[in-house]
């Protein structure tokens, strides 16, 4: 595999150490030392953000394995790092690399929380649940300093609009000032992704996102708050992670979470060779057997695509997960899908100068 990370470049808390070019670039870049260059002091690998102007702020999607319509991505890539990110593809789409640039090079976008009102006021606009987090983690650390998830969680109150996030960052925390009044009027709810209760093996797969630990206090706090939680396992990997389903689950339940899912790992495009690569260099005595058992799940190759089965993978190994996973949350006591939202509360909130009704 070629890749552009320059001589002298040093990495530190990263998933990726490729920097291979996108499918869309024509050209792909390999950095060698041809004996030419004065040595240089190493330089770490600093974390980018550009600013994009939105357009739009709501996406719209038809497939029928997600169980929402319509999401936000407030940041395009996502420092979290995490090797094994579904999301990592669509940098390639922005001429950047699914590798280290997919978590060195971030896009944000200010003012999406007031185009998000704008389109919330199309009067041809019908109301469902947003879903925020989909992508690209919404509470990652760039969020600390542009508080866009902040300003649009602002605007979804004001015109008491439901909405689900995902995320593993304990960011969330800031905001149980929004989300709790929104939780009691039935219109929103979080997920919070724990892929392993193992801090060395999370520190690998997901380096600069909180620890298992930090997470499940996030999970008390926003369960203290009468927001309702669920605890997400995923991705589920097999032969690596896939033997602690039911303790995640059972620290989820502890900490507060009513509701808690697994979706087994999913390796489109690009990302397929560069946790193939991470594998091979973190645990290489296990990594023949975890794609091989990957291939397995999805019926021979390293993802399944299809509609039906991407998500929830087929064989003999993704019918003993989805069991397994039954059987837990029933002993624990746990619901698999979020609750459903509420959308008859949603009401345009007047402006100023707007004509007020005589009724």
């Amino acid at each position: 595999m070629t890749d552009s990370i320059l001589p002298g470049q040093r990495l530190r808390a990263r998933g990726a150490d490729s920097n291979r070019a996108g499918r869309f670039e024509g050209a792909e870049r390999d950095a060698f030392d041809d004996g030419w260059d004065l040595k240089e002091e190493e330089r770490l690998v600093a974390t980018e953000v550009r600013l994009e102007r939105p357009r739009s702020a709501i996406t719209y999607n038809r497939s029928p394995d997600l169980p929402f319509d319509r999401s936000i991505n407030p940041y395009r890539g996502c420092e979290h790092g995490c090797i094994y990110c579904y999301a990592r593809p669509s940098h390639a789409f922005l001429n950047l690399s699914p590798g280290l640039d997919f978590e060195t090079k971030l896009i944000a976008r200010p003012g999406i929380a007031e185009v998000l009102a704008q389109e919330l006021r199309r009067p041809a606009y019908k109301v469902a649940p947003i879903a925020i987090g989909t992508n690209t983690d919404p509470y990652q650390p760039v969020e600390r300093e542009h508080r866009l998830l902040r300003d649009i969680l602002t605007v979804l109150a004001d015109f008491n609009h439901p909405v689900w996030i995902t995320t593993r960052g304990t960011l969330v925390e800031r905001d149980i000032d929004l989300l709790a009044p929104m939780a009691a009027k039935g219109l929103a709810a979080v997920s919070i992704s724990v892929t392993t209760l193992d801090q060395d093996l999370a520190r690998k797969m997901e380096p600069r996102a909180p620890a298992p630990q930090r997470r499940l206090q996030t999970i008390r706090a926003l369960a203290a708050a009468g927001i309702p939680v669920r605890i997400q396992i995923s991705p589920l990997i097999p032969a690596l992670t896939d033997h602690e389903l039911e303790a995640v689950m059972d620290a989820g339940a502890k900490a507060g979470a009513t509701h808690a899912n697994s979706i087994p790992l999913r390796l489109p495009r690009e990302v397929a060779d560069l946790f193939r690569r991470w594998l091979e260099v973190t645990v290489p005595d296990r990594a023949a057997r975890v794609m091989g058992r990957v291939r397995e799940l999805h019926g021979g190759r390293d993802y399944d695509p299809e509609f039906g089965t991407r998500m929830t993978g087929q064989g003999l190994w993704a019918e003993l997960i989805h069991r397994r996973a039954d059987v837990a949350r029933k002993r624990l006591g746990l619901q698999n899908a979020l609750p459903k939202l509420r959308t008859d509360l949603f009401a345009r909130p007047p402006r100023a100068g707007d004509q007020m009704s005589l009724f």
